[in-house]
């Protein structure tokens, strides 16, 4: 098959996004809308922390594996906006700014011991395909942050509207990842769209893509099924208060 201009190739990712990336979930309309109540958004956050605190692992693995100082050093960056400097917290330690505001262990959110067992094999899922993909499509799985900051934006105006629990303090993970997600996809977009340059690499591309969105809707799933209907938690998982559900 010819391959697709880079432009096409280009409005073939975006497509991806509009059709399958988690902003159009049930449970991210509920969370956005105010309509979850403290337990439930809780479930959330407590999940998230599983998926925020392999992100770092994750790039490692990816780190480890590319061919070039430029990229190595493209890729150093983002490890340190999620882990930090040492100085400067990272995305991980903001993302447990958010948990200790919402009122949950930390010791208990860092153990991971209360994650759906859906939250743990997704993120596991991820993990080990871009340990194990090629480099090509492990870094088209990250053009997720294309669709990430309309994302946010709805995420913070509508918890900071619909929840008397939450401030700006407890989502100050947010306010960073509005640049450096267009950082990340600007050097990732323009990666992809120069090297995949056959149809075949741009279709293995969209699957990765396609990957990266369902395992992120999966995990919504999980929450929906557990925390709000029909609120099944399985064994093991965390239990809000009953006072914090409907």
């Amino acid at each position: 098959m010819t391959p697709l201009s880079p432009e096409a190739f280009e409005a073939a990712l975006r497509a991806v996004g509009e059709e399958r990336y988690h902003v159009h979930h049930p449970f991210h309309h509920l969370l956005h809308g105010g309509k979850l109540t403290k337990g439930q958004v809780q479930a959330w956050a407590l999940n998230r922390y599983c998926y925020q605190a392999a992100i770092p692992a994750k790039d490692a693995s990816l780190l480890a594996r590319l061919p070039t100082p430029e990229l190595r050093r493209e890729w150093r960056r983002r490890l340190v906006d999620h882990d930090g400097d040492g100085v400067t917290p990272g995305g991980v330690e903001r993302w447990l700014i958010l948990t200790d505001g919402l009122g949950l262990d930390r010791d208990y959110v860092t153990s991971e011991a209360g994650a759906l067992p859906a939250t743990r094999f997704a993120v596991q899922a991820y993990v080990r395909f871009v340990r194990e993909a090629s480099v090509l499509e492990a870094i088209a799985s990250s053009l997720t942050e294309m669709f990430s900051p309309g994302i946010i934006r709805q995420r913070v105006s509508g918890m900071l509207a619909g929840y008397d629990f939450v401030s700006e303090a407890t989502l100050a993970y947010f306010q960073p990842r509005l640049t450096q997600a267009p950082q990340d996809v600007a050097f990732a977009l323009g990666y992809v769209t120069r090297h995949a340059d056959t149809r075949e690499k741009q279709e293995a591309c969209l699957a990765a893509l396609r990957f990266k969105c369902d395992l992120l809707w999966a995990q919504l799933d999980a929450l929906h099924f557990a925390y709000v209907e029909p609120r099944l938690p399985p064994p093991g998982a965390f239990r809000p208060d009953p006072a914090l559900m409907p």
